[in-house]
């Protein structure tokens, strides 16, 4: 079995900063790709940001020069730094991994995702 948790989330004010973290556990080999995609109300999920086991990353353009994605190969986690937060940055945010579990199979898993609201 393999989980992600997600944590960090909550409610901060336009222009504020936030950062959230998502630890993988369980029957891990290796962790590949990682990523943060985000859903607003009555809206589709949409990618935020990526990162390769390698370093490399990925952003949608709305989020390009704010925010900015990283992780802990050791530790197993994937962190999201907001800034610059905007009132269009509320949603649910969900972690993702394409983790090879110790019996070799590759699966993409999903956190249980976390509420950002950026309010005044």
């Amino acid at each position: 079995q393999v989980q992600l948790v997600e944590s960090g989330g909550g409610l901060v004010q336009p222009g504020g900063s936030l950062r959230l973290s998502c630890a993988a556990s369980g029957s891990i080999f290796e962790i590949n790709a990682m990523g943060w995609y985000r859903q607003a109300p009555g809206k589709e999920r949409e990618l935020v940001a990526t990162i390769t086991r390698g370093g490399s990353t990925n952003y949608a353009d709305s989020v390009k020069g704010r925010f900015t994605i990283s992780r802990d190969n050791p530790k197993n986690t994937v962190y999201l730094q907001m800034s610059s937060l905007k009132p269009e940055d509320t949603a649910v945010y969900y972690c993702n991994a394409e983790i090879t579990s110790i019996w070799y199979s590759k699966f993409n898993y999903w956190g249980q995702g976390i509420q950002v609201t950026v309010s005044s």
